[in-house]
């Protein structure tokens, strides 16, 4: 009986890493893209349309990235 109660709390724990990491590294992965698209709004405004249409499709990917550590989170939830 405490092996289970050992296994769900291990699943807590991992859920808790699962979304913090996931958070961490999708907020990571936008704040770079964020810099990234600044330097090059900065460096050729005529490109600027081009530039966000890409940051958008990077920011989708980095989000989604996030989506999946809260999807492993809550299924280890349900454990």
């Amino acid at each position: 009986m405490e092996e289970v109660k050992t296994i769900s709390d291990l699943a807590t724990l991992g859920a808790g890493l699962a979304i913090g990491l996931a958070g961490l590294g999708a907020g990571l992965g936008l704040g770079i893209a964020t810099k990234g698209l600044m330097e090059g709004i900065a460096r050729q405004p005529e490109a600027s349309g081009k530039l966000v249409g890409f940051f958008i499709i990077g920011a989708a990917l980095a989000e989604a990235c996030g989506i999946y550590g809260l999807l492993i989170a809550f299924m280890l939830l349900n454990k």
